[in-house]
């Protein structure tokens, strides 16, 4: 059984998550058949439109805890890391429509939030997992999203947003029932097939570029942030939810550190 599936219906192409029993846990091999398929579709010249979407309860869960238990070490372990997969890398000139079936959680959010228009189902839940499994929420997801800033702070702590309350923040664009799921995400394709194909590259193109971007000096701050903390709570909060058990946080190496902080002043 393939963990990505690909069908091809003209010149769209469906990508689907397929590992319906890990919930489309991103494990290496899954990262690696989506990095195949992406590239598929980036050079099929005949291709003009992807609908990503999976199987059983959930769009995507993530991070495959268990692999990076396995492992050692938290993230993705597919060899070339995100550069391999160009939907990833934001290098792919070409609309993608999220059809979502199911959840979407840590790095599921993400590949949600790098699509250009999203379907989904009423009910399903999201979640922005920085904030569990780092040592730095994400922060960076409301300025991709234009979301007002409150509703920024509470999806960089990790609160669970529904379908309903994205579609109602302007997040997602079309909530239907299951069975209509995949032919509204075709019907979106085909109007954007009915466009001339100039218009098609270059608006996507401008909308792409008009998301906003994290400014480079607390782009710096983030990256000291990334590290002021234990790294052992990095894979014990892994460990717990593998274990399916509370996680048991150091916070600081030296509790002196919680004061020590880095601030946007520090950063030159």
């Amino acid at each position: 059984m393939s963990y990505v599936e690909t069908e091809r219906d003209g010149q769209i192409l469906v990508v689907r998550l397929n590992r319906p029993e890990r919930m489309n846990a991103l494990g290496s091999e899954m990262r690696a058949g989506l990095a195949e398929a992406w590239c598929r579709f980036r050079d099929d010249p005949e291709l003009e439109v992807a609908i990503y979407t999976g199987t059983g309860r959930a769009f995507c869960a993530g991070e495959d805890m268990k692999e990076s238990l396995e492992r050692g070490t938290p993230g993705g372990g597919v060899v070339g890391g995100r550069d391999a997969d160009p939907f990833r890398s934001g290098r792919v000139n070409k609309p993608v429509i999220a059809a979502l079936n199911g959840l979407a959680m840590g790095g599921g959010f993400l590949l949600v939030e790098q699509c250009d228009l999203r379907v989904a189902v009423p009910g399903i839940q999201f979640e922005s997992s920085e904030a569990k499994r780092w040592l730095i929420g994400g922060y960076d997801h409301g300025m991709k999203n234009s979301l007002p800033h409150a509703v920024a702070t509470e999806l960089a702590f990790a609160f669970r947003f529904s379908s309903e309350r994205l579609h109602q923040l302007g997040f997602i664009n079309r909530i239907v029932e299951p069975d209509q799921l995949i032919p509204t995400a075709k019907e979106m394709a085909a109007h954007l097939l009915s466009l001339p194909p100039a218009c098609r590259v270059n608006t996507l193109t401008m909308m792409r570029a008009m998301r906003a971007t994290v400014p480079d000096r607390l782009e710096k701050l983030a990256t000291l942030l990334k590290d002021h903390g234990a790294k052992s709570d990095l894979m014990e909060s892994r460990k717990a939810f593998a274990e399916k058990r509370k996680p048991v946080f150091k916070g600081w190496d030296d509790p002196a550190d919680r004061g020590r902080t880095p601030q946007l002043e520090d950063v030159k």
